[in-house]
């Protein structure tokens, strides 16, 4: 009896050490895939001057694309999409592919030009990519050291002045409500994930110059 109860926990301990090398090995694989996709984008990065429509190389190959963000001392360089829907790019790559770091996207409630108030979504990944480093916002000496991004739209490059770092509930309507009280001016808000408690959202606010 001892024998066949350790010759099972032999066998469960195998497929659980292989489920994991395997699933480490996935998660690794994709990490990969990320980071030559996004050196293969960085490549075709518009020139920060403005022109007639400095996006139309890229959507000439990726249709959904409406802008680019930068935000310096950060992994934060990425093309922006807009499709119909806020769920398509969760788990999509530009290519419309399963990719499990998604996409950079903008709420598709709002304008493609980046006039008015865009909220922008990018998940929280644990190897720096995409919004994963927007979280070096909370601590206050990083945020007065780096005030400023740029942003892209068809109409040429832009300045963002960072001017607030929030914690907030996911359904927050002074965030993601499209708020009126930045209708006479451009603000961008940067959104992922947080873990403060659940539904919890990370946001980076600047105005658009």
């Amino acid at each position: 009896m001892r024998r066949g109860v350790a010759a099972l926990l032999s066998l469960a301990l195998a497929a659980l050490m292989a489920y994991s090398f395997t699933r480490f090995w996935a998660i690794e694989s994709e990490t990969q895939a990320e980071r030559d996709r996004h050196r293969q984008v960085l490549g075709a990065k518009p020139a920060q001057e403005p022109g007639e429509d400095p996006l139309t190389a890229l959507r000439a190959q990726y249709p959904d694309i409406v802008g680019w963000i930068t935000v310096p001392f950060t992994s934060i360089d990425y093309p922006i999409a807009q499709t119909k829907d806020n769920d398509y790019y969760l788990r999509r790559d530009l290519n419309g592919e399963n990719a499990r770091h998604g996409t950079i996207f903008m709420d598709c409630r709002c304008a493609p030009d980046g006039s008015g108030y865009s909220i922008i979504y990018g998940h929280n990944m644990k190897d720096g990519s995409m919004f994963g480093t927007l979280k070096r916002f909370g601590d206050r000496d990083f945020f007065d050291a780096h005030p400023a991004g740029r942003i892209l739209f068809a109409d040429g490059w832009h300045d963002i002045e960072f001017f607030s770092f929030l914690t907030v509930p996911n359904d927050d309507p002074g965030i993601y409500g499209l708020p009126n009280q930045y209708a006479a001016q451009r603000v961008v808000a940067l959104s992922t994930c947080s873990y403060e408690f659940s539904g919890a959202r990370m946001v980076l606010l600047g105005k658009i110059l």
